[in-house]
């Protein structure tokens, strides 16, 4: 491969259609998976895997976690600047409006399969409430913003339904003087949440809501950039999300901690997995090399809820695991470990685990779609051809 190719691919600025066969086979060789290609310009999120940095629009993740809100961050991530007072507080009624459950999807909603995975169940909904959706095929970029609000309200709101109708209760209507994350855990729950139970929830959604072109981020940008309707895009980028590759690391985090069971077994665990070569869930990470900088976060409010529902058993577990763990592999834990045991201490069960991901990450997806469309250029990569050259046609009795 010639040393412009390597210069040019590290800018990210290839234009492969004009390259010549052999060349094309070359790149394309190097690039499976897409990995360390720059599929698009963004001006979002800034992933650096390195240093374990990461920016929403220009802002440290510790500043947005230690100081924001999650309504305050998503209007941050949808129009690139922090809110004034004004602009904040007409944003959030602006969701509030947005939060009740639409009587065709809660109808759908009653007629699904109890067995029917929570991601299934919300990816179908989401998909209903397109339908219902007057505003639904506008995707010019000012139509696209009133739509993706109405999404981020929604999310919750129909991610609560789903986990009160599979436990045989009735959806609990929103409560317009709660903030987002605390109105979320009382439609969850079926109670005004604790202090510390909203602010976890709060942090969740404001460290899960943006992280670049990941899968489902990336799916969305690619179905939107056909020009379909908003509904479309983020129906396909649940589905992304529902994969056992991209979500659901933390709800695999849990089931390793109740099948450990106690403290004193999780010494032996590690060793028995260390030498069957074993995969450690929550350990390491497709993009940081070093500690991923949301894990600090959710691990204080895991320990800090523990101690106000009186069992720290699965938060103790877990810092014995992450102590043991880094010295058998090297690697830090992710966003995924701690979020396990805190999801758990906040009365959610291990498989709504990647829906409340959803919830949370609905509004970077969002901010995604409003930018493709701002500049939009349908994605259209080429595959390297690996299959047979052009071969002649023999008929059926010559076989």
């Amino acid at each position: 491969m010639t040393k412009w190719y390597e210069e040019k691919h590290f800018m990210g600025i290839v234009d492969t259609a004009h390259m010549s066969t052999e060349v094309q086979k070359s790149a394309a060789a190097t690039v499976k998976g897409l990995k360390g290609v720059m599929a698009a310009d963004s001006s979002i999120c800034e992933v650096d895997g390195v240093v374990g940095k990461l920016l929403y629009c220009g802002y440290h993740i510790d500043d947005l976690a230690n100081h924001s809100t999650y309504e305050e961050v998503a209007y941050l991530l949808l129009n690139g600047e922090l809110p004034q007072k004004q602009a904040l507080q007409d944003f959030k009624q602006e969701l509030i409006k947005s939060r009740e459950l639409p009587p065709q999807v809660l109808e759908f909603l009653k007629t699904v399969p109890a067995s029917a995975p929570p991601m299934s169940i919300l990816r179908s909904a989401i998909s209903v409430a397109g339908l219902y959706d007057p505003h639904a095929e506008d995707n010019t970029p000012e139509g696209a913003y009133p739509t993706a609000i109405r999404l981020i309200a929604l999310i919750p709101t129909v991610v609560a339904a789903i986990q009160r109708l599979r436990t045989g209760q009735e959806p609990i209507k929103s409560k317009p003087e709660l903030s987002l994350a605390g109105d979320f855990m009382c439609m969850m729950n079926g109670r005004i949440p604790s202090p510390d139970e909203t602010r976890a929830m709060d942090l969740i959604l404001i460290l899960h809501a943006e992280h670049g072109l990941n899968a489902s981020t990336f799916a969305a940008r690619v179905i939107m950039a056909t020009l379909t309707d908003i509904y479309s895009s983020i129906t396909g980028a649940i589905g992304a999300l529902k994969g056992k590759l991209h979500g659901g690391a933390n709800t695999e985090v849990l089931k390793t901690l109740q099948e450990i069971g106690s403290l004193e077994n999780v010494a032996p665990w590690v060793d028995a997995k260390r030498a069957a070569k074993g995969k450690f869930m929550g350990f390491g990470h497709a993009v940081y090399q070093t500690e991923d900088p949301r894990a600090k976060h959710l691990k204080e409010l895991s320990g800090r809820l523990g101690r106000e529902k009186g069992e720290t058993k699965w938060y103790d577990m877990s810092i014995e695991m992450e102590r043991l763990i880094i010295d058998a592999i090297g690697k830090n834990c992710n966003v995924d470990f701690y979020s396990a045991s805190l999801q758990h201490y906040m009365g959610i069960p291990g498989d709504m685990f990647t829906c409340i991901f959803a919830a949370s990450r609905i509004s970077g997806w969002c901010a995604h779609i409003l930018e493709q469309l701002t500049d939009n250029k349908i994605i259209r990569p080429s595959a390297n051809y690996i299959g047979h050259q052009q071969r002649s046609y023999v008929p059926m009795t010559k076989r």
